[in-house]
């Protein structure tokens, strides 16, 4: 293996633990039990504003990053063969 390729790997392995992370953070927006519980824990303005816009762009930031060395794996490895 390359040092390039180790490096990829490395960073979509990190991308994708940080996109999990991130998506957990957001605030939910269902209307069921859990929603119901959940909105009598904490205020309504909880999540929102400055905070939740970055968390977003977060998000899709870690997206870009995943699915673009996803692509170049799939350009390198045409066949999935890593050896």
């Amino acid at each position: 293996m390359t040092p390039l390729l180790v490096i990829l790997t490395i960073l979509w392995f990190l991308s994708g633990i940080a996109l999990v992370i991130l998506i957990l953070m957001h605030s939910g927006k269902g209307t069921g039990v859990s929603e119901m519980i959940a909105g009598s824990m904490y205020g309504n303005t909880s999540g929102s504003g400055i905070i939740e816009r970055n968390l977003d762009r977060l998000t899709i930031i870690c997206a870009i990053v995943f699915v673009a060395i996803l692509l170049v794996f799939m350009i390198i490895f045409p066949l999935g063969s890593v050896a």
